[in-house]
């Protein structure tokens, strides 16, 4: 991980090391966690991320986010792969989450995807959806599990600490496409089966891989919400997703708001969305 910044100094890195990992995340905007996934995990979600993409159901999923009307409900959900289900509720990330969120919060979304070799990289954007009382004080925070690890074959996220305390857009800073910003920080070596915790409102870009094609990057984000208000679905089939994943006893019985339909908006309300807060 490369901090681009030339004001940190070393004590004050030494400072960050003693912080906790909520006031770290308060102040930054993000966790990097090395290794968080077991390998056994890893192991299962490769294969079925294979099959999301090589059986089309990305692309379906996407078409019936794209036009509902015409295409409904998607055949399969991500959830209902298994291991992408148990990602969802995956301890050691529910109990992080509780740390930073406290003990109620709600499933948003997940998406599943196996990157090209050489794809193109993202421009710099957030993620925050709007909350039905504009509330600062409650999060959004999206997790991104990097499978296969991060090195130079896939490149790397950059991010930009302390951003997620802005009033900005979600493209505020598109048009500086990839670049390079000062203050940035460049996660760019980790293991596989590492986790990428954002506050949802943090800049950050998909820096391509810098030596050309490379091998696939296997990518699976999950988003959760703090109750407290009722929060913008990205979703069209947001009640339908919710409903498989209680019918599919994810929760264990031992998170009850998690999938929990009171917490959502209806979807394509007006709230502006494209707003951050924090």
């Amino acid at each position: 991980m490369t901090n681009r910044s030339d004001t940190r100094t070393s004590s004050s890195a030494s400072a960050a090391e003693s912080l906790s990992r909520t006031e770290q995340f308060d102040r930054d905007g993000f966790l990097v966690l090395p290794g968080f996934l077991s390998a056994e995990l890893v192991a299962r979600l490769e294969p079925e991320v294979d099959r999301w993409v090589d059986d089309g159901l990305r692309a379906q999923s996407i078409a019936c986010c794209v036009d509902p009307e015409t295409y409904g409900l998607p055949p399969l959900l991500e959830l209902e792969l298994a291991a992408h289900g148990e990602l969802i509720t995956y301890l050691p990330l529910l109990e992080l989450l509780v740390e930073l969120m406290g003990p109620e919060f709600v499933f948003h979304h997940q998406h599943s995807d196996r990157q090209a070799p050489g794809i193109a990289g993202k421009a710099w954007h957030h993620d925050c959806e709007q909350n039905s009382d504009a509330d600062p004080d409650l999060l959004m925070v999206h997790a991104l599990h990097y499978l296969g690890g991060l090195d130079d074959t896939v490149g790397g996220l950059a991010v930009l600490p302390g951003s997620h305390r802005e009033q900005a857009a979600k493209t505020a800073r598109a048009h500086q496409g990839t670049a390079e910003l000062p203050g940035e920080v460049l996660v760019d070596r980790l293991p596989p089966g590492s986790t990428v915790l954002l506050h949802s409102a943090l800049f950050h870009t998909r820096r391509p891989a810098p030596d050309g094609p490379g091998r696939p990057r296997y990518m699976v984000d999950a988003s959760y919400c703090q109750t407290g208000a009722r929060w913008r679905p990205v979703k069209p089939y947001w009640r339908h997703m919710l409903h498989r994943a209680r019918e599919l006893e994810l929760d264990g019985g031992q998170w009850p708001e998690l999938f929990a339909e009171r917490h959502f908006t209806e979807y394509g309300e007006p709230d502006g969305g494209n707003r951050a807060w924090k």
